[in-house]
């Protein structure tokens, strides 16, 4: 079974500086079908103006992934951390037992972005921040790259740890490119930030997202040059 969720349908806010579409339910935005999936709690997309951002404030309990599609992300948190996240690059904050952060645009353009929000397999951990560059440009073997994990380490080296039996991956890959990822009995969301492609049959037009469950191959077919990103994650919450 695939839900796709249209980019047009998404829950909406604009605040000037910010603009903001729900894959799920947050903030003002409530839809009851539409909470998680499995341990998927946020998925937004997210178009923030130059020189504005999200002033101090607290998380617990989270993990929270940063995507950046266009232009750079600058982050801050009280325990010192600071950091510069580019497009196609990411960053990884375990919120544990409690951390404040700030995240701003200090780019002379807009920047967009996803932010991921995955609920732990382990509450009340110590809370951290790290990022990761990867590779830019056109997968040429047709491969998406484990971005941040809490799978097997063997498996997925070289991706961003989170607390959570999850990964998510990510690649920008040519038209005609076919590729299949096993899911077994798991659940998969997936979203093409750009381009187009079918999973399993079902057209993906830019930002439109694919809720999946009870699939266990998916075959992945890009029409257009496509900037994919896929959680693949356990069932339960």
């Amino acid at each position: 079974m695939i839900e796709h969720r249209p980019f047009a349908g998404l829950g909406k806010a604009n605040h000037g500086w910010l603009r903001a579409n729900f894959h799920f339910s947050f903030a003002g935005y409530h839809n009851p079908s539409r909470v998680h999936w499995g341990p998927l709690r946020v998925w937004n997309d997210d178009t923030i103006d130059s020189n504005t951002g999200f002033d101090p404030h607290p998380h617990q309990d989270m993990e929270i992934i940063t995507y950046v599609r266009k232009g750079a992300i600058t982050h801050q948190d009280f325990l010192g951390n600071e950091g510069r996240t580019e497009a196609g690059d990411v960053q990884v904050m375990s919120a544990g037992t409690g951390i404040v952060h700030a995240e701003y645009n200090r780019e002379p353009g807009e920047t967009t972005l996803f932010q991921i929000w995955i609920i732990p397999n382990k509450r009340g951990v110590k809370p951290r921040w790290e990022a990761a560059k990867f590779p830019k440009g056109t997968d040429a073997q047709g491969q998406l790259r484990v971005l941040a994990s809490g799978r097997d380490q063997d498996k997925d080296s070289g991706a961003l740890y989170i607390h959570q039996d999850a990964a998510l991956l990510g690649g920008t890959l040519p038209a005609g490119t076919v590729l299949t990822h096993r899911l077994g009995d798991r659940l998969a969301y997936l979203v093409p930030a750009r381009g187009k492609v079918t999973v399993n049959g079902l057209t993906l037009d830019a930002r439109d997202g694919a809720a999946v469950k009870d699939e266990e191959v998916l075959t992945i077919e890009v029409l257009e040059e496509a900037e994919l990103i896929l959680a693949d994650l356990p069932r339960a919450a």
